[in-house]
């Protein structure tokens, strides 16, 4: 199990980022949470093994289909033991 601390930068609030992050993170049985930034960023912490978690990041490079993602960063973190992936508001 891995944790990851990941930034999403561009047009990337308003096109259903989050409801969309949540929906494939249920599919990946990633735990966690997704949240807007006050920047316009959204920011993600996220549990799971290694695999999903690349999946995931791969996923957020593209986004929904109204977003435009200019970059992806993320770091490893230590685990926070989640229970569930949730928005954030």
């Amino acid at each position: 199990m891995k944790h990851y601390k990941i930034t999403i930068t561009g047009k990337v609030q308003g096109v259903w980022y989050r409801k969309n992050t949540l929906n494939k993170t249920k599919e990946l049985n990633i735990k966690g949470f997704v949240k807007n930034l006050d920047n316009g960023d959204v920011y993600i912490e996220a549990e799971g093994h290694e695999n999903e978690l690349n999946t995931l990041l791969d996923w957020c490079a593209k986004g929904p289909e109204f977003s435009k993602v200019d970059t992806v960063c993320f770091k490893e973190s230590d685990l926070e033991y989640f229970e569930h992936f949730e928005i954030l508001h």
